[in-house]
């Protein structure tokens, strides 16, 4: 080992550091992002309503771990339409998710990006209204 290995060393020396100090940061970043929004979302008021479900959608995704088998993770959303037209897609827990139909109405209930929950019309009520 003469002077011309000793490069690799001074190398490592330098961007082990960097790169470490650079993961720190966006880790840091993203768990601050998180409280950011939990903080922004616990100001924000209870919103509740009228809409209608118009579509629902899963996200799949699968990890490997070192030991035997495999993690399968399943997210769920649904994306509800108020009366202004406007849509608004919410991430909800699978039992919810299994309860919601396409075309469902009812009161939404949200609190900034977070929500909170969805009562519906009883639908005999809601088809007398229409007729």
């Amino acid at each position: 080992m003469g002077i011309e290995s000793s490069w690799m060393f001074d190398l490592f020396g330098t961007v082990f550091p960097v790169v470490f100090v650079l993961i720190i940061g966006i880790v840091l970043l993203s768990m601050g992002k998180e409280v950011w929004r939990w903080g922004r979302n616990n100001s924000e008021p209870l919103l509740t309503v009228p809409s209608r479900i118009t579509s629902r959608r899963m996200k799949m995704s699968q990890s490997q771990s070192a030991e035997p088998g495999s993690t399968a993770r399943t997210l769920y959303y649904v994306t509800f339409e108020v009366e202004s037209g406007d849509r608004l897609e919410f991430k909800v827990n699978g039992e919810e998710y299994g309860l919601c139909a396409e075309g469902d109405e009812g009161r939404l209930s949200f609190k900034g990006t977070r929500y909170v929950g969805f009562e519906r019309y009883n639908r005999v009520y809601s088809e007398r209204l229409r007729g």
